[in-house]
């Protein structure tokens, strides 16, 4: 007979949100490694985030679904009140209690970056006597944006800084197993938390998902095409910033130097950054192209600040004729974005801080293209990367076979649910 776990996650298909794609992909694979899993999501009512319905498809028939309750934005916006982890907070605390009286579970997973939910987990732990696991797929206080310009901060920087700091001790001070995208998550909370240092912790990262792209080839006709066959695209889709500068412009460095040797050549060639704000739809502010200004290449680049859904998202990588992945200069950024692009097989230049995890993923797959943004031949590489892009040929790409099924989304299930028995175990003793 299978353990029970309860996911909360308030963002569940048919929600565009990347904090829950890593359940939506484990969803297939529970119950194969001995854990049945049942979802506490907010009610749609209370959402206003991108829909994909297609992501629907991707769940098992029998998916259990809770639904909460939050209080509704357009009251809470008269205070400034956006978050979806505190408007559905009071409404978290009395859905579960509910659950979890009726039925048993034997642990909370926490899978989400709405980290303030995380603190419910130390009530339920005390009142039902549950453990709980939280999945850090970015960090939560962090100090990364202190001394950056406030033109470079998130909006509502201030209270958010504050309130991370006093709400994350509260969650793991007594937390029973951490997950994490990154080992310097975990050795950070380390130092923050004794108990950290004790109790069971992986550094798992999202998974490939291919069906994923099968329904992507199926369904491409619902998809407003964004490139055009005349030109060469090389294609980026996610997050601007300037913390990705670093990345970002040895790549438009390398497309002014191509004009100025080769006009005719590299006129083609378009650079597209799409969905590069997280701001509601047009109302996001540019931050790639003003760079692109800067090296006077303004009309050889595209930056679409309004988010894309999943599948247009597969979609449009399917089309591309080149994949770009620049990481941020936060050295413990790791692009959870990766294996969807390196599940599309497209010729790809990714650009690192040398110390970010993705490196060690991109070496494993074997992509050529893959530098950190301090290599001092660079530019050189770059040169190269948008000479073989912009030839006649454009090289199939096969990556190691092994690496693919090591980064499987079935592959890093397993991995969830050896943690969560860890956990059991270690109350047990």
């Amino acid at each position: 007979m299978n353990l029970k776990v309860l996911i909360i996650s308030p963002y569940f298909p048919i929600f565009n949100a990347a904090d829950m794609q890593r359940i939506r992909m484990s969803m297939s694979y529970f119950n194969q490694y001995g854990w049945d899993a049942e979802v506490v999501s907010v009610d749609p009512e209370y959402l206003d985030f991108p829909k994909d319905e297609l992501l629907i498809e991707s769940l098992p028939a029998d998916t259990k679904i809770h639904y909460v309750k939050a209080f509704h934005k357009r009251w809470t916006s008269k205070i400034g009140l956006g978050s979806i982890a505190l408007r559905a907070l009071l409404f978290y605390l009395l859905k579960v209690n509910q659950l979890l009286k009726k039925q048993k579970f034997d642990l909370i997973y926490f899978s989400t970056t709405q980290f303030p939910l995380c603190i419910l987990g130390a009530y339920w732990k005390k009142r039902f006597n549950i453990p709980y696991v939280i999945d850090m797929q970015d960090p939560w206080h962090s100090d990364y944006y202190q001394d950056k310009p406030k033109a470079q901060q998130p909006p509502k920087y201030w209270f958010s800084y504050r309130i991370n700091k006093y709400l994350e001790p509260l969650a793991m001070n007594h937390a029973d197993g951490l997950i994490s995208v990154s080992a310097d998550y975990i050795n950070i909370l380390k130092l923050r938390y004794s108990r950290v240092r004790h109790i069971p912790h992986a550094v798992i990262t999202f998974g490939a998902f291919q069906k994923d792209f099968d329904t992507a080839k199926k369904n491409q006709h619902l998809f407003k095409p964004l490139l055009s066959s005349d030109f060469i695209n090389i294609v980026y889709i996610g997050r601007g910033g300037y913390d990705m500068h670093k990345a970002i412009t040895p790549l438009i460095r390398g497309l002014k130097s191509g004009l100025k040797i080769d006009p005719l050549k590299f006129s083609r060639v378009r650079l597209h950054f799409i969905g590069t704000s997280y701001a509601a739809e047009g109302q996001g502010k540019q931050t790639i192209l003003p760079l692109a200004k800067q090296y006077g290449v303004e009309d050889y680049v595209v930056e679409i600040t309004n988010r894309i859904s999943y599948f247009h998202t597969l979609v449009t990588l399917q089309n591309a004729d080149a994949l770009f992945i620049p990481g941020s200069d936060d050295p413990k950024y790791t692009a959870s974005k990766i294996y969807p692009y390196l599940s599309a097989n497209k010729i790809t230049l990714a650009i690192f801080n040398s110390h970010s995890p993705a490196m060690e993923v991109l070496k494993e797959y074997g992509v050529k293209h893959s530098y950190h943004y301090d290599n001092p031949a660079l530019d050189h590489k770059v040169n190269l990367f948008l000479n073989e892009v912009s030839g006649k040929e454009i090289p199939e790409i096969s990556y190691n076979a092994s690496a693919v099924d090591k980064y499987s989304a079935k592959n890093m299930t397993l991995h969830q649910c050896a943690l969560f028995n860890e956990v059991l175990a270690a109350r047990s003793n």
